[in-house]
């Protein structure tokens, strides 16, 4: 990933992948299984050029009577780390977070698959590991943890879950996490790690209120 430490090593036109419920994050890895024929032809593109897909999600909300579904207008681009191909045809790549992005404009292309052109200036410390840990609040995120589990019957690997420092801890546990669309872009658009550590512990403690948990832990 060293090639993209700067802004200006970052495209300003990729190719999007519309998933609803994904949540990438910067440096998280997300596996996905491609098998339909207009993404099976954004990987090969992507493959001969920068490697690089952005991950969005489709705006169930927004009317678009016409043409494709409507999209939020933050994702997050990502670079294809591993890749494999199956008997079948399909393939199985696993996309690593480099930034986020606010999209600018949708264009008009030849290409199956769409493409955006792309402004990641509001999100240049996306480019910085682990910027803001010291500032989460790491016992209230594993008290909900531990709630979750515990209400929903989850088995947690508690020890690498102590071992993970909090960047990648709380970046993949709201990229798991069970939450719906309107969730997860709230969690992808927290303006830092500590938001979105508050922001994941909220959502946690109301789908336990609703499944009726008793977690003691007071709303943030």
């Amino acid at each position: 990933m060293a090639e993209h430490r700067s802004l200006k090593d970052l495209p300003e036109v990729i190719a999007v992948f519309p998933l609803p419920g994904a949540l990438l994050l910067p440096r998280g890895q997300m596996p996905l299984n491609i098998f339909e024929p207009r993404y099976l032809r954004m990987v090969d593109d992507a493959l001969a050029g920068s490697r690089i897909i952005g991950m969005i999600q489709p705006n169930s909300a927004a009317e678009q009577p016409l043409g494709p579904p409507a999209l939020y207008q933050v994702g997050c681009a990502g670079r294809i780390t591993q890749f494999a191909e199956t008997g079948d045809g399909r393939y199985l790549i696993t996309l690593t977070g480099l930034c986020r992005f606010r999209a600018r404009e949708e264009l008009t292309v030849m290409t199956p698959y769409r493409q955006l052109g792309v402004d990641f200036s509001a999100y240049r410390r996306d480019l910085m590991p682990r910027d803001g840990e010291e500032a989460v609040d790491r016992e209230a995120v594993l008290k909900a943890l531990s709630d979750f589990s515990r209400v929903n019957e989850v088995e947690i690997d508690w020890d690498n879950v102590r071992q993970a420092p909090n960047e990648p801890l709380i970046n993949a546990l709201a990229m798991m996490a069970p939450y719906g669309e309107k969730e997860k872009q709230a969690l992808l658009e927290a303006p830092d790690l500590k938001t979105r550590a508050e922001m994941l512990v909220a959502i946690t403690e109301m789908e336990l209120a609703r499944e009726g948990g008793d977690s003691e832990t007071p709303m943030q």
